[in-house]
């Protein structure tokens, strides 16, 4: 999903497509949570969003997902994850590596996973398969969802402050740089190609 579909989706559902968008890519969908975040930030600071609302319907939205990757990790186990995830990824040799990490760190992989997008898909089921705590894990997952989820949005945020800051300036003067830059370039080669001429 491009950039534009993430914003083209997010401005006609507002907080429903954030919720969404983040709750399917923790079952293992391919959508760019990180990026999502990033622009629901941007939109934050063009007043399409309030901090509030954004910030728990992308929480919920990643605690949703984690909660049900959870219930499937411990009540459905690994042979169903592994038959139906190999269509989005998940296969037994990625388990194995994310379970080595999981069974020694549990709270803290719970706690810190969703900063790395290959793992954070996994640690609900893993959790799942493991029998980690119900209360444990939505504990630390809940903590989790709002300080990854409010990062990104704060970072989308400063981005969108300082492209506003800056785009009147980089829209002025980007066309006549790269204009320069062309003719510096076409200078150079001619100028190498001139010489390789007399050498000859």
């Amino acid at each position: 999903m491009h950039h534009f579909d993430i914003q083209t989706l997010i401005h006609h559902y507002g907080y429903i497509g954030v919720f969404f968008i983040l709750f399917m890519e923790n079952l293992g969908i391919p959508f760019p949570a990180e990026t999502t975040l990033t622009i629901s930030g941007i939109e934050w600071t063009q007043h399409v969003f309030k901090l509030v609302p954004l910030l728990v319907s992308a929480s919920l939205g990643n605690i949703a997902g984690s909660t049900i990757g959870y219930g499937i990790g411990r009540f459905l186990g690994r042979p169903v994850i592994v038959r139906f995830g190999k269509y989005i990824g998940i296969t037994n040799e990625r388990l194995d590596k994310a379970n080595d990490m999981f069974t020694k760190y549990q709270s803290p992989v719970v706690l810190f996973g969703k900063f790395i997008a290959g793992i954070r898909v996994l640690i609900p089921y893993l959790a799942g398969i493991n029998k980690m705590s119900f209360l444990v894990f939505t504990t630390y997952n809940t903590v989790s969802a709002v300080v990854w989820a409010g990062l990104f949005i704060i970072v989308g945020k400063y981005i969108g402050i300082e492209w506003s800051r800056y785009h009147q300036v980089l829209h002025q003067y980007m066309v006549p740089t790269i204009i320069v830059i062309v003719l510096l370039v076409g200078i150079y080669f001619g100028l190498k190609l001139s010489h390789k001429r007399r050498a000859r």
